[in-house]
């Protein structure tokens, strides 16, 4: 039984016990936040070696039929056709008025499409998707539950994994998939991750789940929960649905402009709302910043500048690798230049914080 039995739960969740994980309510589901050896190692097993990641929680929606790329190029914002099969995309779903039902990822196979949205967000970003369905030739199935998913990152990673993979990994480029087997089990392989450093996700059935987990920690990977997940990814400038973006911030306010592809040649759900937004420039945009007062800037802290409170933090926290106390938040853009000076307010107590380039790390193993 669940603490809480409305909650859902991975393929993992006996493993995760077994281990002495601290288990959260995460989006909906029960997750574990941290093992014992605690956040701080757990990043740095990540920085230096590997770990492993229990996923399975995120939501996975195919697309097959012979509308099936044009169809997916109207419902993001980023350029479909760019892609070849085998290939991996970063992008975004987005509101006629350019702010973020979610962001995404976008896998395309010879014969189909596969996104990848956050766990909070499945079920409104399913519901936004099949209303705009329309006459489209194609087939969409929410295959979420059949999916389990892990991710395996680190300098190491590749090293490590290879003895038990039937597929070579040296030939995964970044932001690209394969077919095979790991550790006996068949998945599919992408050299992608959330954390800066080189890795894969791995795609299996569900029911496959526990193997696949099972013989990568048997080659020494670490287990991870979600507290080091989040300072991973923050070190990294990465956003995170619901802090740096959300149904109020477009793409071009978060530093994600990358992914807007105004002239793909086809129409795409928020395209006019962010043309327009682009001629007339934001009014704000996402920074990163370190505090040079002492403190720790925590989400949702007041964010000043000119004597008037101009955002929140969006994400904060010490940054691990660092150890220096980092955060995001949504500056005016003549505020907004590396090295500008500002305020956090942190329990009525004002300090003083200073933009930075984002990524805060940049000593990563990510292949690029």
């Amino acid at each position: 039984m669940t603490a809480d039995a409305s909650l859902k739960t991975t393929p993992l969740l006996a493993v995760h016990r077994a281990l002495g994980a601290k288990m959260v309510p995460f989006a909906g589901w029960e997750m574990p936040v941290q093992y014992p050896a605690g956040i701080l190692a757990e990043h740095l097993a990540v920085r230096t070696g590997v770990g492993i990641f229990d996923v399975s929680h995120m939501g996975e929606f195919e697309v097959t039929g012979p509308d099936r790329n044009a169809f997916v190029n109207r419902i993001t914002c980023n350029d479909v056709g760019a892609l070849a099969p085998g290939q991996v995309q970063y992008s975004a779903i987005l509101t006629k008025e350019g702010t973020f039902v979610d962001d995404c990822t976008v896998y395309r196979f010879d014969d189909k499409i596969m996104l990848v949205v956050n766990a909070s967000n499945r079920a409104k970003a399913w519901e936004h998707i099949v209303d705009l369905k329309g006459g489209a030739n194609i087939r969409l199935r929410d295959i979420s539950d059949d999916i389990g998913l892990l991710a395996v990152q680190g300098p190491k990673v590749e090293a490590m994994l290879q003895p038990i993979a039937g597929i070579g990994l040296d030939q995964i480029g970044y932001y690209h998939h394969a077919t095979g087997r790991i550790g006996g089990v068949d998945c599919f392989v992408s050299r992608t991750g959330y954390t800066g450093e080189d890795g894969f996700e791995l795609y299996c059935r569900w029911r496959d789940t526990e193997a696949l987990w099972a013989a990568i920690v048997a080659k020494g990977a670490q287990p991870i929960g979600l507290g080091a997940r989040d300072t991973l990814r923050l070190e990294m400038g990465y956003a995170l649905y619901g802090q740096e973006i959300d149904q109020t911030i477009t793409p071009l306010e978060a530093g994600l402009a990358w992914i807007v592809k105004l002239d793909k040649g086809a129409p795409f759900v928020g395209m006019e709302a962010l043309r327009a937004q682009k001629e007339r420039g934001v009014t704000r945009r996402l920074v990163g910043f370190t505090l040079t007062g002492r403190g720790i800037a925590r989400h949702g802290y007041p964010v000043w500048c000119d004597g008037r409170q101009v955002d929140i933090v969006r994400s904060g926290g010490q940054s691990p690798s660092l150890g220096i106390a980092i955060g995001t938040t949504l500056l005016p853009p003549g505020h907004a230049k590396v090295g500008t000076a500002f305020e956090v307010d942190c329990r009525g107590q004002r300090i003083a914080a200073q933009v930075v380039k984002r990524p805060f790390w940049d000593k990563g193993s990510v292949k690029k």
